[in-house]
Order: C-alpha cells, then structure tokens, then sequence
C-alpha cells in the first residue's frame, strides 16, 4: 500500500509538473509576443562610456556637497560640471521652495479678487453702486491680469532654464 501511495503521488506530481509547464510555455511565449511598455530602445545617442575617477576623501565630500547643493544626481552632475561649460547649477528644489508663497500670494489675491466683485455685483443689483467704482474695478483687475501674465511668463522662463540647467 505504500508503494502504492508513493506512485499516486508520483502521478499526481507528474499531472501536476505537465500544466506547470505547459502554462510555463504558453507564458512565456505571450512575454515574448507581447510588446510590455516601457522605455522604448535608444537608436543614438546611447551613453555606453564610463569614465572612472579615484578621489581622496576631501574631494568625495566637495562632490557629495556640490550635489546636495545642486539637487542632481552624481552622474548629472559631473556631465553638466565637465561637458556644460559654466559649471552654474541651481537647486531646482530649493527655487521652488522660494517660489512656493509666490503663487499663495496669487492665490489669495484671486480669491480677494472673487470676494470684491461678487460684493459688487450684489450692489449693482441693488442700485448701491456708483458705475465710477466698477469703472475703476475694471480698470484695475485689467491691470492684474497684465501683471499676473507676465510673472506667469517669467516664471515659464526660469522654469525652462531650470530645467536645461
């Protein structure tokens, strides 16, 4: 009986190892068929070069600074310090950071901007309102739009140069 028992099992392990592979197979040839996303393959420009550089232990920590500094990874870094020509780099974080209250300040602006001329509305309706003040309301809010367009460019800009840096 126990020799019986073990060839079952064998049986039921070779049943067992024959849908494994079979399923192994048909997966396999649908990951290869298959075409699974991803980054697709660089035709030029493929960086296949390492350059390796020994450094004392003072060096390694101006680099390590200088990259903490400049908020690149160590491989962008030496790229942009050795092939960039100024060596200028910006902390793409930290300008962000400073630029943060920027758009509060915005924000908050807008929101005074919504809270006045619904206030004036309702006064317009109930004929309280001088048409001189929504005249000047007017003019005003042009004026800000002009003046938030422009910081919006300029902030495009920097964040374009930014980017390149």
């Amino acid at each position: 009986m126990e020799g019986f028992g073990i060839r079952m099992k064998n049986l039921r392990n070779l049943a067992f190892y024959q849908i494994v592979e079979k399923y192994t197979l048909v997966s396999m040839e649908k990951r290869q068929n298959k075409n699974r996303g991803g980054r697709p393959t660089m035709k030029s420009g493929k960086r296949i070069h390492v350059i390796k550089a020994k450094l004392t232990d003072e060096e390694i920590k101006k680099l390590l600074q200088l990259q903490r500094d400049s908020g690149l990874n160590r491989t962008a870094l030496i790229r942009k310090r050795v092939l960039g020509g100024n060596g200028f780099s910006m902390n793409a974080s930290e300008i962000l950071a400073l630029l943060d209250p920027i758009g509060s300040e915005l924000g908050r602006a807008g929101n005074n901007i919504n809270q006045l001329a619904r206030h004036s509305n309702i006064l317009s309706r109930q004929l309280k309102i001088d048409p001189k003040v929504v005249s000047d309301f007017n003019h005003l809010l042009e004026k800000y739009i002009n003046i938030q367009t422009e910081l919006e460019k300029a902030l495009r800009h920097l964040l374009r140069k930014l980017k390149d840096s």
